[in-house]
């Protein structure tokens, strides 16, 4: 009888060691989750894609804000990553920024003089990529301005949103523009001609 109970006890063991010893399921890296979702045109998600500034104020710190609600549109084909092309529209009702009077500021014909120009534009003319990494090429219209602008971007992640079941991929992306270059020039160069980008985008399909 002992010995009977010893051997179940042995083999509910050697069990549950081979249960314990089975490698967990790895999710899908990024590019891989990508190229599941397939080619299309992919929708910005407005309520998810953001781009952060900051500038150096009279160099006592940095001073940053953001602007969201943007719209536009990535193509991509994963078979044939350097054919993407994105294109994005951005309200500039959608500067938030730390006050109020700063941001009626913002607003004037001193800066980016929302009135006549209410929106900015990326498109992109080029994309090389290399693994989850790319280097996109493109044009942004600021203030009735265009200007080369170069994004360093990096594929965050790619799958079916849980929530409203799209599919959906991301992006961070950083670059670096220089305000002068579009007529943005106030108070140079107590605040810093250059501007760093920080990004973070989502598209739906």
């Amino acid at each position: 009888m002992h010995k009977s109970l010893a051997l179940v006890a042995a083999l509910a063991l050697t069990a549950s060691a081979g249960i314990a010893a089975q490698p967990k399921a790895q999710p899908a890296s990024p590019a891989r989750a990508a190229a599941a979702l397939g080619a299309g045109t992919y929708q910005v998600d407005p309520n998810h894609t953001q781009v952060l500034w900051s500038v150096d104020h009279f160099g006592f710190s940095r001073l940053s804000g953001m602007v969201g609600s943007m719209s536009g549109t990535l193509d991509i084909d994963p078979a044939r990553p350097n054919a993407a092309r994105v294109a994005i529209d951005i309200p500039l009702s959608g500067l938030t920024v730390t006050a109020p009077a700063f941001g009626k500021h913002l607003a004037t014909p001193d800066l980016f003089d929302t009135a006549k120009y209410p929106s900015a534009r990326f498109v992109s003319r080029s994309v090389k990529v290399s693994g989850t990494q790319a280097t996109i090429a493109g044009d942004l219209t600021l203030r009735g301005v265009t200007k080369p602008l170069t994004l360093n971007a990096r594929l965050h992640g790619a799958g079916v949103n849980p929530m409203n079941k799209k599919a959906t991929i991301g992006f961070s992306a950083t670059a670096t523009l220089k305000r002068s270059d579009f007529n943005l020039g106030y108070a140079l160069p107590a605040v810093s001609d250059e501007v760093k980008l920080d990004i973070n985008a989502a598209f739906e399909k």
